[in-house]
């Protein structure tokens, strides 16, 4: 008697991994093996990716913030330099949004952590 295989379970396994795999170029989309890889690749790059998108967003906002203390008179380490003296506690975050949207607000920051010195 032959063994007895969940087909039926095996199948529909594949059959979600290959769903997932859809518009994928050639045999990435519709060969088994070629797709079961192609999807595996994909979940690292996205775990990776996951963990980068926080250091790329810090690199935006740096740069907005050093565009903005430039138009000040600083450099971005200046700025951020007098900030810790004058103990002024402002993420990077609301720096740089503070920066493109309420200048009148970053310069006041500004202001404060020069007076500071």
């Amino acid at each position: 008697m032959p063994r007895s295989v969940n087909s039926v379970a095996s199948r529909a396994r594949r059959k979600k991994i290959l769903k997932q795999t859809r518009g994928n170029f050639g045999a990435r989309a519709n060969v088994w093996t070629v797709a079961k890889n192609t999807w595996e690749k994909g979940l690292q790059y996205a775990y990776r990716d996951r963990k980068k998108k926080k250091s790329n967003f810090r690199a935006l906002w740096i740069q907005r913030i050093n565009a903005a203390a430039r138009l000040e008179g600083l450099s971005y380490s200046q700025l951020i330099g007098l900030m810790h003296k004058a103990n002024i506690e402002i993420n990077r975050k609301v720096l740089a949004d503070l920066a493109m949207n309420h200048p009148e607000a970053f310069k006041a920051v500004v202001g404060k952590s020069q007076t500071a010195k």
